[in-house]
């Protein structure tokens, strides 16, 4: 059965959702730098520390992680640095 919705794997980076990880102080300057981005396809690209492994292990009852999909965690004043570039539709 074909999912619902798939990532388009042609789309392009549009604009940063929020403050760079440098201003948040999320980074030491290394590119190892957690962010979130707001893609031309409209999808939203989080990178971030994947936690897959030692978080799938105890997800919440009807949450699962498919096996092309991971857990990523950033840092919380991250998302809310993001909410006024984020639509309300």
């Amino acid at each position: 059965m074909a999912r619902p919705w798939e990532a388009d794997p042609d789309t392009g980076f549009k604009q940063r959702l929020g403050k760079t990880p440098q201003e948040l102080r999320n980074t030491t300057g290394t590119p190892d730098c957690p962010d979130i981005w707001e893609l031309t396809s409209g999808d939203i690209a989080v990178i971030g520390r994947d936690l897959t492994e030692s978080l799938g292990r105890n997800l919440p009852d009807g949450v699962s992680i498919g096996s092309d999909e991971r857990l990523v965690v950033i840092p919380r004043n991250m998302l809310i640095a993001a909410k006024p570039d984020i639509p309300s539709v």
